[in-house]
């Protein structure tokens, strides 16, 4: 039994991450042994993105290059032919597919060029849908925390007697994915029914395209256009007060998730000003969703069937990062806020006066890290995940509490990508041979067996040593 290892690229809508992970043994048929060894961060452009600029082009192969030769160093040489490796595009490929399928594909095609020229052993460069992503952050979280098996005294893997799961959301740049167990007789489009180590799980999973942070704030940006535009600027309700920005029209409507407005050119700029008014931006920001539209008996939004929120989530990806950069003094691997402070940093004027929590000063004395092209989004972005989680998702004050807004279990990142190389590789089968933990009727009786055997063992004993003294 040696390491194995395991290498996924999570080619997202604003970059691409190579993670590799390792694990003892041949297959690992258990829980909680994958480790993340490397996270890499390809600089450049995202996939989305190649294939216009040549010179952009250059730096992305060179990101790639440069993560891979890092990935190439921390594997065995031994090793390197029995790797498996996987890439796995998200929402930003899904948009790109849409409207441009040939430059798609050749994309992908000049990926698996260079990924085959490694001397891994590369397995498949693809497009993911939304509802797998979400199925494979669920897997992921839950693989992570244990809640699949568990060791048992015999130190074998067996089911927790709970058998609870945790619910994922999952915030990327051009969509969001939520994931959570349900009831089994529950059916429809949104529902995966699934097996795991010969268990099954009903999973409710959808992805709301053109939701992910990037795309809904260009979304927003729109709505502020048409409502707030004059002759000479526009005045940003979501931009804090001292923030002017020009912003090329390309930026915003170079997307299928806007709508062109008439006589529009992609060279055409506009200069906004930051107002500061968080009500008008909250008001701007419900906007983009629909949350009367509902044929079931229970909607999110935008129509779109959900069953009521129940159990413990966590909310990773731009969940995490927004939350982080808002909530003071707070780790800055996991936050688990109460629901007031959340209102005050999520929600800034809900009935609660904090008025100076987003003067772009004051965030950034606090945090250094945070540059000033995110600095002016969290006004809109903190809006924004509060609309989603309490009017889409219908978080309320009971269930909020549930919510834990994290970045890593278990020293391994959370998202799609491991729960990905898991089903990809066969390593959670549907069906195992179990050993069921004893029962305490079962194991009390083991005990008084125990205790009377030795017992029995200490007179015997005893008596043999009396007779041979006499």
């Amino acid at each position: 039994r040696g390491t194995t290892y395991g290498i996924v690229i999570d080619s997202g809508s604003s970059r691409s991450n190579i993670y590799l992970y390792e694990w003892l043994g041949e297959k690992e048929n258990e829980t909680g042994v994958v480790m993340e060894k490397l996270n890499c961060n390809v600089s450049g452009v995202p996939i989305s993105e190649l294939k216009i600029d040549p010179k952009k082009d250059a730096q992305t192969w060179e990101g790639f290059k440069k993560c891979m030769k890092n990935v190439l160093a921390a594997i065995p040489v031994e090793k390197h032919k029995t790797t498996p490796l996987f890439l796995g595009a998200t929402a930003g490929m899904r948009l790109l597919q849409e409207k441009d399928m040939q430059r798609a594909s050749e994309i992908l095609n000049s990926l698996e060029v260079y990924l085959q020229s490694l001397p891994f052993d590369f397995q498949n460069a693809s497009i993911i849908t939304g509802q797998e992503e979400g199925l494979y952050g669920w897997i992921t979280v839950n693989y992570l925390m244990g809640n699949f098996l568990e060791k048992s005294i015999w130190n074998t893997y067996v089911r927790p007697q709970t058998s609870k799961t945790v619910g994922s959301m999952d915030l990327g740049g051009a969509s969001t994915q939520i994931a959570f167990a349900v009831d089994e007789e529950l059916n429809g489009p949104d529902y995966m029914h699934i097996k795991l180590y010969g268990y099954p799980y009903n999973v409710y999973t959808h992805s709301f395209l053109c939701y992910g942070k990037n795309e809904a704030e260009k979304r927003v940006l729109d709505k502020v256009i048409q409502e707030l535009s004059n002759a000479e600027d526009i005045n940003n309700p979501c931009y804090p007060i001292g923030v002017n920005v020009t912003i090329q029209a390309s930026a915003i409507y170079d997307t299928k998730c806007t709508k062109k407005p008439k006589n529009y050119s992609q060279d055409q700029q506009y200069f906004m000003v930051g107002s500061g008014n968080s009500d008008q931006c909250g008001r701007i920001v419900n906007s983009i969703f629909d949350f009367t539209n509902c044929s079931s008996a229970h909607c999110s939004f935008n129509g779109v069937e959900q069953p009521p929120v129940t159990g413990e989530f966590m909310a990773y990806a731009g969940y995490f990062y927004v939350a982080r950069a808002l909530l003071m003094n707070e780790s800055t691997k996991t936050i688990k806020p109460t629901y007031i402070s959340d209102l005050q940093h999520f929600y800034p004027n809900h009935k609660i006066t904090i008025s100076n929590s987003f003067l772009p000063f004051q965030l950034k004395d606090q945090k250094t890290w945070v540059s000033d092209k995110h600095l002016r989004t969290y006004c809109f972005a903190s809006h924004y995940i509060f609309a989603l989680l309490t009017n889409g998702y219908k978080f309320d004050t009971n269930t909020w509490k549930d919510i834990h807004f994290q970045k890593e279990v278990k020293n391994t990142s959370v998202g799609w990508s491991l729960g990905y190389m898991l089903n990809s590789s066969s390593m959670i089968p549907s069906e195992m041979n179990e050993v069921f933990p004893l029962t305490d009727p079962v194991f009390a009786g083991l005990i008084f067996l125990f205790s009377a055997l030795t017992v029995v063992t200490v007179i015997l004993i005893f008596i043999i040593l009396i007779r041979t003294c006499y």
